[in-house]
């Protein structure tokens, strides 16, 4: 540091990777003001605060519900498509359990304990344990290799401190996509890195969130990088930018690499993404053990995934890079496949109704999220309610349209206008949604019919 700055890199194009250095360099995760974030999920009614549970627990309305489920699917599609094979685990583990009793105490974390009948407990803030202990009652051969085991954790939990908390940005309750490799050696750990490189950059695309949105951090012991000189330019090449570099000349965890993609918010705050990383303690912390080729046992190393980071967490950066764009005079909109309503169709008058619920019996039929604003309410104002709930495509239903079957659609993050058919926004919807879940509009149609769950 010089003057309150980092020295030894030009940061003139590179601003938010300043950031994320100042971000670690000062090591405070105090938050002082909140988050626009927050705003905008309330706002949008997505997810609110709910003060009957602890902080940090949150509850999510059926927009935010079917935002969040269909997130979930996209990152367990990638998964499943990469080669990972689904579990489920417990979310509760004995303190007492040998194994989890030393991880515990070399790693000590805010853990939620409870006292059942029978035990003391704590909550999960990771699907290791579970993946772990499932390893260790297999019969693993080196054909095997690399096992890559994957959960959807509902819930993952970690007691943060108050002052911490900050909207979905960090949470004492969340969603961890979490997904473990056992590796034979270091050369096949280096080989799958890459690889999960690759597909968590699909998800994060999925998500709207490309490598101009976040920076790249790596943490690397220095023995690791000299008996491995070309893993961490491969991996920064990868990326194609520069990157946050910290190395160690001791190990202090049970990793020897880990890069982690940050995302840096409206008020300069870092948060991590995706992140992966190669163990070399576990596998005999856990005594996992594969017949290797010789037939002989021997012990793996084993590679920690979060391809998304928290399901919460990616929901933060969506909106906060949302905000980012407002304040550049920009109109925000979720990615097509995301957004709650993705077509809305305004009547002018009572009078167009029957031939607006005739065009989204159409539109639904294909799998289109479309609504009728249907309220006894000026043009004007609905095509702004439109506009205010982040519609991707709006249409004003007429005489014109009735007799023409041509539709004006009008597109939110452009502004512009087309002149479209019924079934040519269904070839679009389809091309711009293909390869992504798909679930039903999670309100009513009517416009008139749902009830107000913020504000």
């Amino acid at each position: 540091m010089e003057g309150g700055k980092p020295k030894g890199f030009n940061f003139q194009n590179h601003e938010k990777l300043r950031k994320l250095t100042m971000y670690e360099m000062a090591k405070s995760r105090q938050v002082k003001e909140q988050p626009p974030h927050i705003k905008l999920m309330q706002k949008l009614e997505l997810v609110d605060y709910e003060e009957g549970s602890d902080p940090g627990h949150f509850r999510y309305f059926p927009k935010g519900k079917m935002m969040k489920s269909l997130m979930e699917e996209w990152v367990t599609k990638n998964m499943l498509e990469y080669g990972a094979q689904e579990v489920e685990t417990p979310i509760m583990y004995d303190h007492e359990h040998p194994a989890l009793k030393d991880y515990l105490n070399r790693f000590p974390a805010r853990q939620y304990t409870i006292q059942t009948p029978n035990k003391r407990v704590f909550l999960r803030f990771a699907a290791c344990f579970g993946q772990f202990l499932m390893a260790h009652d297999s019969s693993i051969s080196y054909r095997n290799l690399p096992l890559r085991m994957y959960e959807l954790t509902r819930y993952s939990f970690r007691v943060e401190q108050r002052g911490e908390l900050a909207g979905l940005r960090r949470l004492r309750a969340f969603t961890m996509p979490d997904c473990h490799a056992i590796v034979k050696d270091t050369e096949q750990a280096k080989k799958e890195m890459m690889t999960r490189f690759k597909v968590s950059r699909k998800i994060q695309e999925g998500f709207d969130l490309g490598k101009e949105d976040m920076e790249l951090s790596v943490r690397i012991l220095k023995d690791f990088n000299e008996k491995n000189p070309e893993h961490l330019k491969n991996v920064v090449k990868e990326w194609g930018r520069p990157a946050l570099i910290e190395m160690w000349d001791k190990k202090f965890f049970y990793f020897v690499f880990k890069h982690e993609w940050n995302f840096v918010d409206a008020l300069d705050k870092a948060a991590c993404l995706t992140t992966d990383q190669i163990d070399v303690e576990n596998a005999e912390r856990y005594n996992l053990l594969y017949t290797d080729s010789d037939n002989k046992r021997k012990r793996p190393m084993i590679m920690h995934l979060s391809p998304s980071g928290s399901i919460e967490r990616v929901m933060y950066a969506m909106l906060e890079k949302a905000y980012m764009k407002q304040m550049k005079g920009k109109r925000p909109v979720f990615p097509l496949w995301l957004a709650p309503t993705q077509v809305r169709l305004c009547p002018v008058s009572d009078e167009f109704k029957k031939f607006a619920n005739e065009i989204a019996d159409k539109l639904e039929k294909e799998n289109i999220r479309v609504d009728v604003d249907d309220r006894v309410e000026s043009v004007g104002k609905k095509i702004r309610d439109a506009e205010t709930d982040w519609t991707n495509m709006i249409v004003v239903i007429g005489e014109k349209e009735k007799k023409s079957g041509k539709l004006a659609v009008r597109f939110r993050e452009t502004g512009k206008v087309s002149e479209m058919k019924p079934e040519e926004i269904v070839k679009l919807v389809k091309e711009e949604t293909g390869g992504f879940p798909y679930r039903p509009l999670p309100v009513p149609r009517n416009v008139s019919e749902r009830a107000v769950f913020f504000g």
